[in-house]
């Protein structure tokens, strides 16, 4: 080695897992007939690995995925968990907002991706249908890249979730 040596740095979760959960997330949305998605993909350090917004996406969408991979994340379990444990809670959910800088979006649809050793090495957050709707092509997208989903399975009512 001599100061011209690089080393490169490891990512917690790669391009090809990110890509992977991104187009079996997409594949997913189109057999259940979705609205148009945006989905992002974050590694265990909160840094962006991939993302992609399908046409017809509102320009929020993409702060929306954001906020739900970074508060599943961030908080070490799932946005809908979050969702559940703190719905009776605002002045947190406040403090968890303003800490984030306003990436917090505790609604269904941000996901853990977790490793074998199970491990939380990234998460996946999308936006564009009814937020159990998102979750469930999060959980397919996660599965897709051979990663364990949290949760484990979409809501019951998924389907019929609106918005």
């Amino acid at each position: 080695m001599n100061d011209h040596t690089l080393f490169p740095v490891r990512s917690s979760l790669t391009l090809a897992q990110a890509d992977a959960m991104i187009a079996g997330a997409l594949a997913a949305a189109r057999a259940a007939e979705l609205l148009p998605l945006t989905v992002a993909v974050l590694d265990s350090g909160g840094q962006l690995v991939a993302y992609k917004r399908e046409d017809g996406c509102g320009v929020l969408r993409f702060d929306i995925a954001l906020g739900k991979a970074w508060g599943a994340l961030g908080m070490g379990i799932s946005s809908r968990t979050l969702r559940d444990r703190l719905g009776n809670r605002p002045a947190f959910q406040g403090a968890l907002a303003a800490a984030s800088d306003g990436r917090f979006v505790p609604v269904p649809g941000g996901v853990l991706a977790i490793d074998a050793q199970g491990h939380a090495i990234g998460a996946i957050g999308i936006s564009g249908d009814a937020s159990d709707r998102d979750e469930y092509a999060a959980i397919m997208g996660v599965r897709a890249a051979g990663l364990v989903s949290h949760p484990a399975a979409p809501a019951e009512n998924w389907r019929s979730a609106g918005l």
